[in-house]
């Protein structure tokens, strides 16, 4: 019977030890930025899902395609079509990496931590290996993640339709800005 005590005690231990050790945020914001000389295209989708779990630096982002949104409608409608984002196809997008070089980040200290990252980004049903660098920021219980990195739309089987060709580049710089708070069961 001790044994078995101390047994649910042990395993209570650890996993609040784990929950101690997630952070969260369910409006997070990714945005992108491609230019062209036509014209310059950003937008913006401030509904990602994120954790980050400083014990192991596993990181996890996933988003709604739909859910970015744009300056003209005309051109959140083109990015949701078939022939370009194919939203109702290829609903969401996720990363799932790890922060390479966790030891450099001390959740438990305020600062601003440098970090490399590296994991399977998924985007129209392609998911490639990437790698960047950002910004872990510490503030009491609270977390933030930075990073910018390009996507090349070939590399994700994106096609750009010929009628928009000359307004949308091969590439489009891709930030990434989160808030998260500490995860409390």
């Amino acid at each position: 019977m001790k044994r078995i005590i101390l047994s649910a005690f042990i395993t209570i231990g650890i996993n609040t030890l784990h929950a101690q050790s997630v952070f969260f945020t369910k409006n997070g914001t990714v945005s992108f930025f491609s230019s062209t000389p036509l014209e310059n295209i950003d937008a913006k989708n401030s509904a990602v899902a994120s954790k980050i779990n400083a014990q192991t630096g596993e990181m996890e982002f996933q988003m709604l395609i739909k859910g970015f949104e744009f300056k003209k409608a005309s051109m959140q409608q083109h990015f949701n079509d078939k022939d370009y984002m194919d939203s109702d196809t290829y609903p969401k997008s996720t990363f799932k990496g790890k922060i390479t070089d966790l030891s450099k980040v001390n959740f438990k200290k305020d600062g601003t931590y440098s970090v490399a990252v590296e994991g399977d980004l998924t985007i129209h049903g392609v998911t490639k290996k990437v790698s960047t660098t950002g910004t872990i920021t510490v503030a009491g219980e609270k977390v933030n993640s930075k990073a910018t990195f390009t996507v090349i739309l070939k590399d994700y089987n994106v096609s750009v339709p010929s009628f928009v060709s000359k307004k949308v580049a091969e590439s489009v710089q891709v930030k990434v800005d989160c808030d998260y708070q500490l995860y409390k069961s």
